[in-house]
């Protein structure tokens, strides 16, 4: 049971199960697991304004103060269940060995890479995802009296990018206090927009909530929006696309530049040569370049990308992911994942002229997230609840603003700023940014050139790292690529 108190008001949350488990790592060693989901009570006004649904493992009897992680995901309206039974939780939904979903019914396993090894993990759901709820008052007021707003509060409130980061600031300062955490190392891990929420809280936790950070992890992160709107008169969001796409082309052997079999580093090397060199270039210059140097590197990247020098020509060399998902494969009728390039799905209507499949990496996979978090929850853990487990809540998303005073002309939301402030604020902290090889929505060489943009002094660039593995925006579904990740991260654990 949680309950939070007031001088004003006594508000009880829903209740919540505990539960002993036993995991056991890659050696087949036990380890004994106390698992507590239940909800926390935000306030507005010191009135109880929002239940934040959790899950928080902890080694059970540890003999030392354990770091302690929060991790979410994004979205924005993604519950944490991706990477709760992804790839960090003690439980996963199985996948084949290369992210390959597997047929119904959605069979949960032991996770072996979990990050219960070596830090204790709080899977955290933000308000209207999960099964976090804004709370509506008990007292209504007369239909003849306007809302006192003390009283009421709006969900869509918390649809906004401070508002979501204030909540979850507080959600963590009332975690700390109510589980006397405020001497451990504390970390915070973000996927995609939780990414970009990892950037953002790892300035603001510190600044405003008094939360040291011990190192903040944005996973596959959308750090600047304005790279996610790419238009005829950009030039960084197609280098960043294009370095995605010639992997995946290698990848499905219909590059005609690389082999595929070539180690990724090596096939790096050249991609992002040309990308950042002629590419660049002929996308920055346009029509002022020579027509036979631009055709030279149209073909170029046409053969890059396995795609006809006619259909790069007709786009003066900018290609969007969304058509090379649906061109490279069209003669096999296939289509591929814009979330993992190497994910493919047959095309239900190759001859339409829009892209009508399904998204294989996102909807494809999403019975399996849907299904593993209703049984671990309801079943293995015995959560009572009639709510619905808002895993992708679209109408969070569809509701999604920038609050506060914004004028038309303001630049997109960006958290780089954040991210450099935050490590001069905490020199100490450190930064680590992951992406998978194949993700065309989030790519990772977005993240590489952010990085080298900073204006990091030298001590402060020996704090950030960057590192990237097979797969696509959920990398951690292949079975190699969750056991590196596991590994690399466990370096940055004190």
């Amino acid at each position: 049971m949680s309950t939070e108190t007031s001088e004003v008001k006594e508000y009880t949350a829903p209740s919540g199960s505990s539960k002993r488990i036993v995991w056991r790592n890659g050696d087949n060693e036990a380890v004994e697991v106390d698992v507590a989901a239940e909800w926390i009570v935000l306030r507005k006004k010191e009135k109880p304004a929002a239940e934040i649904f959790h899950t928080y493992y902890k080694v059970a009897d540890a003999k030392v103060r354990r770091p302690v992680t929060f991790v979410f995901n994004g979205g924005p309206g993604a519950a944490s269940a991706y990477l709760h039974i992804g790839g960090i939780g003690p439980q996963r939904v199985a996948f084949g060995p290369n992210g390959v979903m597997l047929p119904p019914p959605t069979r949960l396993v032991e996770n072996s890479e979990s990050w219960i090894e070596f830090t204790d993990l709080v899977f955290v759901d933000p308000v209207g995802t999960g099964f976090s709820r804004t709370i509506e008052p008990k007292e209504k007021p007369d239909e003849k009296d306007k809302p006192d707003p003390s009283k009421t509060v709006d969900e869509k409130e918390f649809y906004a990018l401070e508002r979501d980061l204030e909540s979850l600031g507080e959600f963590i300062e009332r975690f700390l206090s109510k589980h006397k955490l405020w001497d451990v190392p504390i970390y915070i891990a973000g996927e995609s927009y939780g990414g970009f929420r990892s950037a953002k809280l790892a300035r603001r936790l510190q600044e405003i909530h008094g939360v040291g950070l011990t190192a903040a992890i944005a996973i596959s992160p959308a750090l600047e929006f304005s790279l996610l709107q790419a238009n005829d008169y950009d030039v960084q969001s197609y280098v960043d696309q294009f370095c995605a796409m010639a992997l995946a082309a290698a990848y499905h052997r219909h590059s005609r530049v690389l082999k595929g079999d070539e180690p990724i580093e090596a096939q790096r090397e050249v991609i992002e040569a040309f990308a950042t060199g002629e590419l660049a270039h002929a996308l920055l210059i346009g029509t002022a370049n020579k027509q036979e140097v631009r055709q030279q590197v149209f073909a170029k990247v046409a053969d890059f990308l396995g795609l006809s020098e006619d259909l790069v020509s007709r786009g003066h060399g900018r290609v969007p992911f969304w058509r090379f998902a649906r061109e490279l494969l069209k003669s096999e009728q296939k289509t591929l994942s814009f979330y993992d390039a190497s994910v493919t799905a047959i095309d239900p209507f190759p001859d339409r002229e829009w892209n009508e499949a399904p998204e294989p990496g996102l909807a494809g996979s999403q019975r399996l997230f849907v299904s593993g978090i209703n049984h671990l929850l309801r079943s293995d853990l015995n959560v009572e609840t009639n709510r619905k487990y808002e895993i992708l809540n679209y109408d969070v998303n569809n509701e999604w603003k920038r609050d506060g005073k914004n004028h038309p002309f303001d630049a997109p939301a960006g958290a780089v700023d954040d991210l450099r402030y935050a490590m001069s604020v905490n020199p100490h902290m450190k930064v680590l940014i992951t992406h998978g090889y194949y993700d065309m929505v989030t790519p990772y060489f977005s993240s590489e050139r952010l990085a080298a943009q900073m204006k990091l002094l030298p001590e402060q660039r020996e704090n950030l790292f960057i590192q990237h593995f097979q797969g696509g925006h959920m990398f951690y579904t292949w079975d190699k690529s969750r056991a590196d990740f596991r590994d690399w991260v466990r370096e940055y654990y004190v």
